[in-house]
């Protein structure tokens, strides 16, 4: 899902400097609730399940900055 997150946001043309960044990381202590995304400088945590779920993030929250709250933590 990492890769996918970042190729979808190259080609949105989102990535670089001041923008969107993709970063995996190792247990952030919130590995009992499966794979998970934070969206900083919100630090909006969220879960998923699959690429419709990223892809649902990278919509909602990245492009429009509106919370998914049926995947926030």
């Amino acid at each position: 899902m990492q890769t996918y997150a970042k190729d979808r946001i190259g080609e949105l043309k989102m990535k670089g400097p001041g923008k969107v960044r993709i970063n995996k990381a190792g247990c952030l202590d919130r590995c009992d609730l499966g794979p998970v995304i934070v969206v900083y400088p919100e630090a909006i945590w969220y879960t998923y399940i699959d690429k419709e779920d990223v892809e649902e993030i990278i919509q909602e929250h990245l492009i429009h900055g509106r919370v998914v709250e049926r995947l926030k933590i």
